[in-house]
């Protein structure tokens, strides 16, 4: 594009094109080329030798300057830099070569820069410079501006010496920061055109009769910026044509001028000389008239007085000077004439009095006040300082205020006597006792005995404020670890505040475990050292399996583990039968009677073997008789072991008995045998625990109190006993006595002494804590301003706190923690008031200036007067005039304008009061004045339409209605005592619900719509309204069920407990815990249990004798059945002691009943019962055995069966007769607590098992006796989270309320959460935050009326008043409230600012345009604040505002003195991005309206771009003339629907073509042929009958004259069926065949549509 237009430049004849430029300077080059020839070295054979220097082939050369080098800081510094000669080519040589006249200089001064200089210099960056643009403006520019033009844009930058503001070198700065940017890039926005609104409605003819104008004006909405066009005419005028005048129109009016400035008449001096001699005799007789002494004592008292005044009103010099203005006749054209041309009986007055200008006058600012902070340090904010000036004269007249009297700035105190600043820092006090109770929910039975609750808790301390770096006080320094200073206010302490609540842990005391009783022991001696006497005790023992913990300690708390018996022949030691021999016959014979003799082994009383020796006393068990069988003899068993004993001990009743039995191997023979014995013989019965049923054991009582053992001298002050601080030993005594079961206390000698247990220890005494308390804060300021009104009895107090609570017997606290005292009587509220003296004479312009004037002679008329006003104290007293400028409000006014009457005044009295009211709704009251002196003989006077005498008002109704406003506050709780509806108080009920109130605001309204005081309606401002806080519900659940029992009868099993949901928890309640998954109404508790697998146990009696079943009665022998009982049996240590069920004990386990067996005949060998199986080795394998033998009891007779090989061997299989044995252990079990526990430390345990291969849990002994490793822990601590619920604080007081006046003010108060809810705790309420309303206060302000308009006295037009008022309304503070009007005294408390301004402003001066003057109008309002952005975003030139003036013209031959249209701007920061679019009307006909609007909906004339202006009008040229025409869009001529456009060469439509319908045929056609018929109109009905078929226009011609591309398809496909029919026809001819029907067909409508088309 640029190429194009270059060329383009280039060709047309006027461009000075760049070859035409070439030719031009082609001469020039030339000459200068022959220049340059001339002046090379040796042109022209070179000049004669000695004629021209020799050229300069050696140069000096300089290196750069290095650095500033010196002694000392500042401008006394060297630098240097290397100099040298080079060779123009640009070698080195030698010095000698160059010149040295020419030499630089190697050394300069320059400025040693210092660290410190960086306060002295810095850089001073001057302001961005206009921006410019980047390319040259000669380059075209895009027809379009979318964001605007880069530029670059610069600014100074220098170094400067900020003390002296001079400048320094740019290095000094340089050496500190680098020097900052001298320029950089920006923006020159697009244009932008000035934007005017639309015009306003035409005015009314400014003529009522005759031919006048109108006019209608618009104003600036966006003025032009960035170069843009400037405004259009803001006024358009057009003539308007009234009724013809009946009456002349008046040609002339008279005009007032502006008043000139107020200026001060001549000095007295001046007049004085003027009237000296007219009045020489007047003052004869007035000095005549005074020689009276009293006369003159008035009049010197009078002159003092004024003196006074005068002294008083330093602060006001008011001068009461005049003005004047000029007052002419003037015609419509605007020139003057002469003053008779303008008939008018009273001519405007052309002077007045006013006051002389002052401006205000101010002192000299004093010095510096000290700085308000008087510590240094350097986080905390800086002080501030202050200076203040005074007004030496207060403004009169100006339009000015005063300046500042106060300025402030921020400071710090510096220098070695300055003291750091305090430092504060939070402090705490212990933790006070942890406490449970909080936790329990409201079910919880335990809150009723909170006594022995442990476990997890929450505990309190209270957190102070004291100053960190104060000394620590003395008293406190021998508690090292317990610092405390006096509390100082909260407010001082920053940072985080430690938390006042933790969690805490009592620790539960473990309850005393026991292991079941062992077995009773032998009789036995008390002591075995001390063997005295023949009484001795059988004992039994258990042990502590758990150690118990608090209570009173020690083993205190547990049971007794020793129950005696006492016994006769106690021995220590004794045999104990191990094993039976083998029966050894007598005298050596094979069989027969013979005896066994026992292996013993010696046992003391616990049952524990011993030295043989120690047995030497006791009685060795004689060997047993037996008898060894001979072959044919009877043959019994051995005996089986002696069963438990049937009692424990033998008493009247009962008795112990022991049994054992054997039972028959076989018969006797007929033939000599020994028979065997009667069944009774089979059974042998014995007596076992015979001593009597009287068991004593020893019994203790808790320990007592720990006493001070004061003979434990040795023992140091303070030690440390099991970790815990203890200052010295004490004694601990307990009760023991000897007690029988079920009898209670005995003498001590019935137990043994030997086993008493101990009744005194040593216990350790915790050191005495004091009540430590903190020195007491310094006392509470007390109000030092005063306030009024305020009667009540002010205090001040001062507080401590406790920081160590007394315990083990310390000093308690007495002293009183908190004091407080009446603060001395504040003092008097002084209110000040400004006081007005009396209005000094009435001041008229000087004669000098009214002579002229009629009734100059008089000495009356308007004039101004001014009056002194002074400070006082309400008392009376004088007070300086800067106490009332604070205090007393506006300054009255100084000076009013007054009147002197003239001779033709009507005088008045002042009105009176207005007359009360007497209360009924339309009455009304009045008030009077009267005429006064000669007025009363004046006829105009008593007109009382001019001088109206009375006046009246309607009287303020009294009736008014109440209504609510609003919505209902949040349920309030009443402060104090609180109602709480259910049942027990948790920790924070009482802040929480209950009954309350909650308020609705009631607004009294007048019978006006006035809101008014809620008092007038007898109410109090609310609505109150009970309501009620549901309190918080806990989840309820059932207690906890009985444990089930053991899951398994053998090894570690679960047994479970459960709750179940009583009720779900609501309003905020405590959660349910976690509940079971299936049954959503269940918690279950699942803890491991240990079941002893010896706990039952089968119990068998022998064998029965083997029944023979085929019974050889002779024989007595053969293969038969022998039965045995088994029961299960409870186990004990003393042995199987009860029979209980049999599914107690493992079925599997079962010993037979009855078995096969086989009962030998005589003379057969007897073989004993199968000894048990000795054990497989393991691991199992089969290739190892187990075996069992039995022995023969007796041998075969001679015919007898011999003696089987009784041995028996089987492989040992695995899980079959071996097993492998290892531990298992089970899952950890759930947190366990102490049942009095809520949470917080728990035990987890876990059981150990002994499994065997096959899986069966069995005895723990299997695995122990294989000596397996066991290093699995079984018990660990765990902890179970604290329910805590959530604690808040108390509510704050009620804020202020959000508004002082209107409907919608609100009252706020909070509350924080002090401990935030833990696990199941009760979580914190959502409303932390509560509003109610506030009561309903009118709002009253002061509003301005509207002006009036321009007022000219006595004249038609110049410069004139425009007056307004002022009155206050009242609103209710809501936007689409209007203020209504009421009366002043609702407004008299209220400052008078209007708009937030003080200056009441009801007059100004206003010109009033003479008829035929061209004028402005008033300015526009200020236009809305607009940004300058692209695209919706701001580009950050800031937001600007426009005002504009209209000029109105009243005569069209005056416009040439109009003056121009005005235009204000002013930047605001509140703008916004607006964007300006194009907006089109619907077309009506060829036309319709376009206009530009912005996007908040205004429409604007300029902001639209031009460029993309829609047509407003689309009319074809030349008209569409042809029929069936018309104009489309395209502005092209088209033809209307069911024609096509005949297009001439040139393009243009020559006329409208009917086109062709073609009828495609529907379903319900009975003939399928298609029908071409004759194109129908679209406007006319179709003669088709309905549904017949649809009917096509075919158009091949567009609305723009060409061709339509389906033509072109159709075209297209009709020319390639064209070359496959000729194809086709070809082939035909080719070879003749019967041509296929269904073909032609097919062929038919498409020819019948290609011939449509070529109609076409």
């Amino acid at each position: 594009m640029g190429l194009q237009a270059r060329r383009s430049a280039s060709q047309s004849p006027g461009a000075p094109g760049p070859r035409r430029g070439v030719l031009q300077l082609l001469p020039l080059l030339l000459l200068l080329l022959l220049l340059l020839l001339l002046l090379r070295p040796g042109a022209c054979g070179a000049a004669a030798p000695g004629g021209a220097e020799a050229p300069t082939l050696y140069l000096w050369k300089t290196g750069p300057w290095g650095r500033c080098m010196g002694d000392e800081c500042g401008p006394g510094g060297i630098q240097t830099r290397a100099v040298w000669c080079a060779h123009v080519e640009g070698w080195t040589t030698l010095h000698t070569n160059c010149k040295q006249a020419e030499r630089p200089s190697n050394q300069q001064n320059c400025f040693k820069v210092c660290d410190w200089h960086k306060e002295l210099y810095d850089w001073r960056l001057g302001p961005w410079n206009q921006c410019q643009p980047v390319i040259s403006k000669s380059l075209e520019k895009p027809p379009e501006c979318i964001k605007g033009e880069e530029g670059i844009q610069v600014r100074e930058i220098t170094c400067i010496q900020k003390e002296k503001d001079i400048p320094a070198e740019d290095i000094i700065c340089e050496y500190f920061e680098p020097k900052p940017l001298l320029e950089q890039a920006c923006l020159i926005p697009c244009q932008q055109d000035c934007i005017v609104s639309e015009f306003s409605a035409w005015s009314e003819c400014s003529k009522t009769c005759g031919s006048g104008l109108q006019h209608r004006t618009r104003h600036v909405v966006a003025p032009p910026q960035f170069g843009g066009s400037g405004c259009p005419n803001l006024t358009e005028f057009q003539v308007c044509q009234s009724s013809p005048c009946e009456d002349e129109e008046s040609m002339y009016s008279l005009h007032v001028g502006p008043w000139s400035s107020c200026s001060m008449p001549h000095s007295r001096q001046v007049r004085q000389a003027r009237r000296r001699g007219k009045n020489k005799e007047r003052e004869k007789d007035r000095g005549k008239g005074v020689k009276d002494p009293e006369a003159r004592e008035l009049i010197k008292k009078k002159r003092n007085r004024n003196r006074q005044n005068r002294q008083e009103n330093k602060y006001w010099d008011i001068q009461i000077g005049y003005q004047t203005r000029e007052v002419m006749c003037t015609n419509k054209t605007g020139k003057a004439v002469d003053l008779s041309f303008c008939q008018q009986e009273k001519l405007p007055m052309t002077f007045q009095s006013c006051v002389i200008t002052k401006e205000c006058q101010v002192s000299e600012w004093s010095e510096w006040s000290p700085c308000s902070k008087t510590c240094h340090d350097m986080t905390s904010p800086r002080g501030t300082r202050v200076r203040t000036r005074i007004i030496r004269q207060f403004p009169i007249g100006s339009e000015k205020e005063c300046p500042e009297l106060e300025e402030k700035e921020p400071c710090v105190s510096q220098g070695d006597a300055v003291a750091p600043c305090a430092t504060y820092g939070w402090r705490t006090t212990e933790w006070a006792e942890c406490r449970v109770d909080p936790l329990l929910s409201q079910q919880d039975k335990r809150r009723g005995n909170q006594t022995a609750l442990c476990g997890g808790g929450v505990q309190t301390r209270e957190v102070y404020c004291v100053q960190a770096n104060e000394n620590l006080l003395s008293h406190l320094n021998t508690h090292k670890d317990k610092e405390a200073s006096k509390p100082v206010d909260l407010k001082s302490c920053t940072g985080p505040v430690p938390n006042t609540t933790q969690l805490c842990h009592i620790p539960c005391p473990i309850e005393c475990e026991v292991s079941p009783w062992s077995a009773w022991g032998p009789c036995t001696y008390e002591n075995c050292n001390d063997q005295q006497g023949k009484k001795g005790f059988k004992l039994r023992k258990r042990r502590i399996t758990n150690e118990p913990t608090g209570g009173s300690g020690g083993t205190g708390n547990c049971p007794h583990l020793l129950e005696a018996i006492p016994c006769e022949e106690p021995s220590c030691y004794e045999w104990k039968a191990v094993r039976l021999g083998d029966c050894e016959p007598d005298n050596g014979k094979e069989c027969g009677p013979g005896t066994q003799v026992q292996e013993v082994v010696c046992i003391n009383s616990d049952g524990e073997e011993v030295d043989r020796q120690l047995c030497r006393d006791a009685i060795f068990p004689i060997p047993v008789a037996c008898y060894a069988p001979c072959p044919k003899d009877c043959v019994l068993s051995t005996w089986s072991a002696w069963s438990s004993c049937s009692h424990t001990c033998s008493g009247k009743t009962t008795e112990g008995k022991q049994i054992r039995a054997r039972s028959i191997l076989a018969y006797a023979g007929d033939e000599g045998g020994a028979h065997c014995p009667n069944s009774s013989a089979l059974q042998e019965v014995r007596s076992c625990n015979e001593h009597p049923c009287t068991v004593y054991h020893w019994q203790t009582g808790p320990w007592g109190q720990c006493i001070e053992d004061t003979s434990v001298s040795s023992f140091n002050t303070t030690t440390t006993w099991n970790g815990e601080a203890s200052c010295s030993v004490g004694m601990q005594t307990r009760k023991v006595i000897c007690v029988r079961v079920n009898v209670g206390q005995v003498g001590p000698k019935k137990c043994p002494e030997s086993l008493r247990p101990e009744t005194v220890r040593p216990c350790l005494l915790p050191c005495r804590k004091d009540c430590i308390v903190t020195p007491y804060s310094d006392w509470t300021s007390c109000p030092n301003s005063c306030k009024e009104g305020d009667s009540g009895v002010r205090k001040q107090s001062r507080h401590r706190v406790i920081i160590q609570q007394p315990a083990n017997g310390g000093r308690d606290c007495t002293d009183p923690l908190y004091e407080e005292k009446v603060c001395e009587a504040p003092q008097v509220c002084q209110s000040y008031r400004w006081k007005t003296h009396k209005w000094r004479r009435c001041q008229l312009v000087p004669w000098s200036v009214r002579q002229d004037s009629p009734g100059a002679q008089e000495g009356c008329g308007p004039g101004r007067q001014a009056r002194a006003i002074t400070c006082r104290k309400q008392d009376g007293g004088q007070a300086g005039i800067h106490e009332c400028l604070w205090y007393a409000g506006p300054v009255p006014a100084l000076t009013q304008a007054c009147q002197i009457p003239c001779q033709d005044d009507c005088q008045f009295t002042s009105w009176s009061k207005f007359s009360s009211c007497n209360g009924d709704c339309g009455a009304v009251r009045t008030r009077k004045r009267t005429i006064v002196g000669k007025s009363k003989k004046k006829e105009k006077c008593k007109n009382s339409h001019l001088y109206p005498l009375i006046e009246t008002q309607y009287c303020p109704c009294d009736k008014y209605n109440a209504q609510p406003v609003g919505n209902w506050s949040d349920c309030i709780l009443p402060e104090g005592k609180v109602e709480v509806l259910l049942g027990v108080k948790t920790q924070g009920d009482t802040k929480e619900c209950g009954q309350g109130y909650r308020y609705q605001a009631m607004a009294c309204y007048d019978q006006n719509g006035r809101l008014v005081e809620t008092s007038r309606c007898n109410s109090h401002g609310y609505i109150e309204e009970a309501c009620i806080i549901p309190c918080p519900s806990d989840c309820k659940l059932s207690e906890w069920s009985n444990w089930s029992r053991c899951s398994k009868s053998c090894g570690s099993g679960v047994k479970v407990r459960s709750k179940w949901l009583r009720e779900k928890p609501y309003n905020g309640g405590r959660p349910c815990p976690k509940l079971d998954h299936v049954n959503q109404a269940q918690v279950y508790e699942v803890v491991p249990c240990h079941s002893d697998c010896n706990q039952y146990i089968w119990v068998t009696e022998p064998w029965s004798i083997c029944k023979v079943t085929f019974v050889n009665m002779r024989d007595n022998c053969g293969e038969g059945v022998q039965t045995r009982k088994v029961r299960c049996m409870q186990n004990t240590a003393d042995g199987p002691s009860d029979h209980v069920e049999d599914y107690l004990c493992d079925p599997e386990e079962m010993p037979l009943g009855s078995r096969e067996c086989k009962l030998p005949c005589p003379e057969d060998c007897v073989i004993s019962e199968w000894s048990p199986w000795t054990r497989c080795t393991l691991p199992c394998s089969q290739s190892s055995f187990r075996q069992r033998s039995a022995d023969p009891i007796r041998q075969p007779a001679d015919e007898g069966r011999a003696c089987p090989n009784a041995v028996e061997k089987e492989p040992c299989n695995l899980n079959k007769n071996c097993f492998h044995y290892d531990y298992n252990v089970t899952d950890w079990s759930t947190c366990q607590l102490s049942e009095k526990a809520v949470c917080g430390n728990g035990i987890k345990t876990r059981m150990l098992d002994c499994v065997r291969s096959d899986g069966k849990s069995v005895d723990l002994k299997y695995c122990e006796e294989l000596g397996l490793e066991k290093t699995w822990q079984m018990n660990t601590s765990c902890m179970v989270e604290c329910p805590v619920n959530c604690q808040l604080s108390d509510w704050s007081p009620w804020s202020e309320c959000s508004q002082t006046c209107g409907l919608t003010g609100k009252m706020i108060r909070r509350r924080t959460v002090t401990q935030p809810f833990q696990g199941d705790g009760r979580p914190c309420p959502a409303l932390m935050e509560q509003s109610k309303p506030c009561p309903v206060k009118p709002c009253y302000q002061w509003q301005y009326g509207q002006w009036s308009l321009c007022q000219v006295q006595d004249a038609q037009c110049g410069e004139g008043t425009r007056t307004r008022n002022i009155s206050c309304v009242v609103s209710d503070g809501s936007t689409d409230d209007f203020n209504k009007v009421v009366d002043e005294e609702f407004c008299t408390d209220i400052e008078p600012i209007i708009d937030g301004n003080k200056k009441m402003v009801l007059e100004e001066t206003c010109t009033k345009p003479c008829p035929g003057d061209c004028y402005l109008k008033d300015w526009s309002s200020w236009s809305l604040c607009q940004l300058t952005c692209v695209n919706g975003e701001d580009l950050g030139f800031g937001g600007i505002q426009v005002r504009s003036r209209a000029v109105i013209i009243q005569e069209l031959e005056n416009q040439h003195l109009c003056p121009e249209q005005m235009l204000e701007t002013k930047s605001c920061n509140d703008g916004q991005c607006y964007e300006y679019k194009w907006m089109a009307s619907a077309w009506k006909g060829s036309s319709r309206t376009v206009w530009c609007q912005r996007s908040d909906g205004i429409n604007v004339t300029g902001g639209c771009l031009v460029v993309r202006q829609p047509d407003a009008d689309r009319s074809c040229n030349p008209p569409c003339s042809q029929p069936h025409s018309y104009c489309s869009e395209m502005r092209t001529c088209s033809c209307e629907e069911g024609y096509t456009e005949v297009m001439s060469s040139n393009g243009t439509l020559e006329q409208c073509t009917l086109i062709p319908v073609v009828v495609i045929p529907t379903v319900e056609d009975k003939r399928g042929d298609v029908k071409t018929s004759r194109a129908v109109h679209p406007t006319q009905s179709s003669s088709n009958p309905t549904g017949r078929g649809r009917t096509w226009f075919l158009q091949p011609f567009g609305p723009d004259g060409r061709l339509k591309t389906w033509v072109y398809g159709v075209a297209a496909g009709a020319f390639v069926l064209l070359i496959f029919i000729v194809s086709m026809i070809y082939l035909a001819c080719k070879k003749p065949k019967k041509p296929q029907r269904r073909q032609n067909n097919r062929l038919k409508p498409l020819t019948l549509a290609y011939d449509g088309d070529a109609d076409m």
